[in-house]
């Protein structure tokens, strides 16, 4: 079985998080998570998170600290996937890999269409 890294960036308003609505297709479409995607060969988590939210989000940020993370196998794979608290260097984002975005409160969070992997990541929110 393949390993892989996935990293999950946590961005938080006061008591929200934002969260993104993946594009529809493919057996995770139309789910919520939290923004983040694969670590690339030679890539650090950090590298990875800057580049998924530029890429997907065209958001800069700054990653904070490491909060958690979880392990989940996915078609024949095993993923580490990682969460970190990072802080948005700007207020409006350009989606691309999403057909939207909201803060959402913890509460928000258990009831919404969550991706099975993100949900791992719940405990690790209340150390933000």
């Amino acid at each position: 079985m393949k390993l892989r890294n996935s990293v999950a960036g946590l961005a938080l308003r006061g008591k929200e998080f934002l969260i993104a609505r993946r594009l529809p297709g493919g057996d995770q479409g139309e789910k919520w998570e939290f923004p983040g995607g694969k670590v690339r060969e030679g890539e650090s988590d950090e590298d990875a998170l800057i580049r998924e939210f530029e890429e997907e989000l065209a958001a800069p940020i700054r990653v904070l600290s490491y909060l958690g993370g979880g392990e989940f196998v996915h078609r024949d794979t095993r993923f580490t996937l990682r969460a970190y608290r990072v802080q948005l260097l700007c207020r409006s984002f350009t989606l691309s890999a999403h057909s939207q975005w909201r803060w959402a409160s913890m509460a928000e969070l258990e009831t919404l269409d969550f991706a099975d992997s993100d949900r791992l990541l719940f405990p690790a929110l209340s150390r933000v």
